[in-house]
């Protein structure tokens, strides 16, 4: 039913859904869904949880990804999915707005959006995606710090730490990295950019009984493997963080020529989601219906002067 109805809306915080997620036996599979629409299109197939990649974000905003979105930008994305799927998300914290405090003052405003999980990087500003090059890290210790912050300030969000090492550091650094993080709090660990069935295989077996994310994006460094070859590595989660994003802005911009070219719209109709179709998917009528039996419409019976 449509999020206007309190007593259908979820009673319990996205946080607790989500770890009652990460609880069952199969992989957890998390296509990014950040905008109410997408999130709806995610939900109908049957998707459980939602990623809300900062990369996705940054780009519908026409902005690079290099940490300039802020709290409440990203805050207004949140509250949107959360509203029309009310499904758990993890969302993209990047490196947390700040230090230690603007850490806290994030997994509160994420928390109270609707979040379910956030994860947090251990880059430094301007950062970068994390299958890009020179990316600056920051020391483990102030990661650390951040990591506790975030623990200290969530309720029931789960916090989970990701780290770019490998990439500069190797992997016995992004190994020493992630076990620092939970020793501070974190509750699950990301290890970004790996480019290898082996460097996935040998992260996992280095962090037995640790919630292991891996991230599928495409044109990255990682190949691509399905989320059932995650998991036979050791991965309890996985995200396709862009690729909603990529499909919709290739269309777009084949609809944008053909519009220019042809003067018109027809050759793409094919390719276009019906009105019929959209109106389902946002339960257009399922609002109209309720509405109508709200306010119902009272005809006068004369006229005011008599």
């Amino acid at each position: 039913m449509p999020y206007v109805i309190g007593e259908d809306l979820p009673e319990e915080p996205a946080g607790l859904r989500f770890r009652r997620l990460l609880d069952r036996p199969e992989i957890l599979q998390m296509p990014g869904a950040h905008t109410g629409i997408a999130a709806l299109l995610a939900k109908k197939a049957g998707f459980p949880a939602l990623y809300m990649s900062g990369a996705a974000m940054s780009a519908t905003m026409g902005l690079p990804d290099l940490g300039m979105i802020t709290v409440d930008e990203v805050a207004f994305y949140i509250r949107q999915v959360a509203r029309a799927a009310g499904l758990p998300m993890l969302v993209d914290g990047d490196t947390g707005y700040g230090e230690a405090l603007n850490v806290m003052h994030m997994v509160r405003v994420f928390e109270e959006a609707g979040a379910g999980a956030v994860h947090l990087e251990d880059q430094l500003l301007p950062k970068k995606c994390g299958h890009l090059n020179d990316k600056k890290l920051a020391d483990a210790r102030d990661m650390a710090a951040k990591v506790a912050a975030a623990r200290k300030a969530r309720r029931h969000l789960y916090v989970i730490a990701r780290t770019d090492a490998v990439a500069s550091e190797g992997m016995d650094a992004a190994v020493a990295r992630a076990k620092l993080y939970l020793e501070a709090g974190a509750d699950a660990i990301f290890p970004e950019a790996l480019h290898s069935r082996d460097m996935f295989a040998e992260f996992a077996q280095r962090m037995p009984g640790v919630k292991l994310l891996a991230n599928m994006t495409e044109f990255g460094r990682t190949p691509f493997f399905t989320a059932k070859e995650f998991q036979e590595l050791g991965y309890a989660m996985v995200i396709w963080p862009v690729s909603h994003m990529r499909i919709a802005n290739k269309a777009m911009e084949e609809l944008y020529a053909t519009i220019r070219e042809t003067g018109g719209t027809m050759a793409m109709l094919d390719r276009m989601q019906t009105r019929a179709q959209l109106y389902e998917t946002i339960g257009y009528h399922r609002y109209e219906a309720l509405d109508a039996s709200l306010v119902k419409t009272i005809v006068p019976e004369g006229m005011p002067q008599t």
